[in-house]
């Protein structure tokens, strides 16, 4: 007889019977990321930033090319710290397109620069970063009831990332459609898009419980 249990769609199972979401599969890199990072909320003003920043360059690209060079980027652009980031100009975006380590795409780089500036514009508005995003963080009744790997196709882009994108360009954001906009809703947890039947969904559902929002 088979006792191999029967996987939810598009969840994979790995040592110890431990189940994660099927793009987390391999490599290792991003079987960490998935496990320890993707979908727990985030209030800290720098990684908000940078979550978003990194969301930006992944834009017609992989996330896996995104997440290889992260170091890279996190050295090339001061930590995302935008407080400094702000301050730089065009002799470092030439500087940064000289960096192999990094996605050398200008017009992203420059959109980086002029969002640290934007986002100090919205710090002291609001407080903080993380006071404003978490403003856009949907309602329970605007979430699938149940979320499989279908389900998850369907949420490339939603109402509340569409809102958040729109309200973004109006202020001069750039690189932040609806698309990089969700994908960084699902990154920094306002959201929980793992799947039923993976092993990280129910941590992360205590974890958003648990979270103090700005």
């Amino acid at each position: 007889m088979n006792s191999t249990p029967i996987l939810p769609a598009g969840v994979v199972a790995g040592p110890g019977r431990l189940r994660r979401c099927g793009w987390s599969a391999e490599p290792p890199i991003y079987q960490a990321y998935h496990d320890d990072e993707w979908g727990r909320p985030v209030a800290d003003d720098v990684r908000l930033f940078e979550k978003l920043c990194l969301e930006g360059f992944q834009s017609g690209l992989s996330w896996l090319t995104i997440l290889k060079k992260r170091e890279n980027f996190r050295q090339a652009f001061g930590g995302f710290d935008f407080h400094q980031l702000a301050g730089w100009n065009g002799r470092d975006v030439e500087r940064l397109l000289g960096d192999a380590g990094i996605v050398r795409h200008r017009g992203k780089i420059e959109a980086t620069l002029n969002n640290a500036r934007r986002a100090l514009e919205l710090a002291v508005e609001c407080g903080s970063l993380a006071a404003y995003f978490w403003r856009w963080e949907p309602a329970a009744s605007e979430r699938p009831p149940r979320l499989d790997q279908q389900a998850l196709a369907s949420l490339s882009s939603t109402p509340a990332s569409t809102a958040l994108s729109k309200d973004l360009r109006k202020r001069g954001w750039a690189f932040v459609g609806p698309t990089t906009c969700y994908a960084f809703m699902q990154a920094m947890g306002m959201v929980n898009d793992h799947l039923e039947g993976c092993s990280a969904r129910a941590k992360i559902e205590q974890a958003r419980r648990k979270f103090v929002r700005p």
